[in-house]
């Protein structure tokens, strides 16, 4: 089976190593396209079996049947899910959630990072439902930290160093409303602090930030096989180190 594979530079502000990360979703019609990211990122394309980018993006037909109306209230409601005593619940997305999580998974003072499904209009989706474009959903990390010895604040900049905030449904050449950009605050303090962060954040770009700032909802649970996939090993089984501190350049598919 061909497989497309693009090799992305991301320079990060943590550290002048760069993110190297190797993707596999770039769409056969996109191919031929560059397009210039305020952050410095470089692109090399292997082609491999088309994809549906009308579907990616979210048009036509859906096998499933429409969510109800009693589904669509349960994935609009808030995030029941009650973090561990003394900690903190924050949610991410930034574009494919698996090098997304283990940039925080190696923040200091955070305890648990779970990838998953949110933002959407349909109850316990399944990933093949989120990739379809037709559900609204968000690839996710749903970060747990010690605001003792974590900030929410140290969040923010992992969030804003990691991906491009100025491309709409898009990272890189991943195409689909699961990969925008968004902060999914549980308290008004972390509201507060992430518009914030955006002002700051936009003074540094030539580009419109497109980044959605909106109350957590619902949080599903990614299957297994997704959780931690980059510090487990990934598509080509070499393990990325999830250790604190650690700078090594984050390969995103493994």
């Amino acid at each position: 089976m061909l497989r497309c594979v693009t090799l992305v530079t991301c320079f990060s502000s943590l550290t002048s190593e760069p993110l190297f990360c190797l993707s596999p979703k770039l769409p056969h019609s996109l191919s031929h396209l560059s397009l210039p990211f305020p952050q410095t990122k470089r692109s090399i394309s292997l082609q491999s079996r088309p994809m549906n980018i009308l579907k990616n993006l979210g048009f036509g037909a859906n096998s499933k049947p429409a969510p109800s109306m009693e589904d669509s209230s349960i994935a609009q409601g808030p995030d029941d899910d009650v973090p561990a005593p003394g900690q903190q619940f924050a949610q991410f997305g930034a574009g494919c959630f698996w090098g997304v999580e283990l940039a925080f998974q190696r923040v200091p003072g955070v305890t648990k990072t779970e990838v998953g499904y949110s933002q959407g209009f349909m109850h316990n989706p399944s990933y093949e439902d989120v990739c379809s474009g037709s559900t609204n959903h968000n690839e996710v990390v749903r970060v747990q930290y010690d605001p003792k010895e974590c900030s929410f604040d140290t969040l923010l900049h992992v969030f804003w160093d990691f991906h491009d905030p100025t491309t709409p449904n898009r990272q890189g050449n991943d195409v689909g409303t699961q990969y925008r950009s968004g902060i999914y605050f549980y308290t008004p303090e972390q509201e507060t602090a992430a518009r914030e962060s955006m002002e700051k954040q936009q003074k540094l770009l030539n580009r419109k930030i497109v980044t959605e700032i909106l109350p957590a909802k619902k949080f599903y649970r990614a299957e297994e096989y997704h959780q931690q996939y980059l510090a487990k090993g990934g598509r080509f089984g070499f393990k990325q180190s999830a250790e604190k501190g650690c700078y090594d350049p984050i390969r995103c598919y493994g």
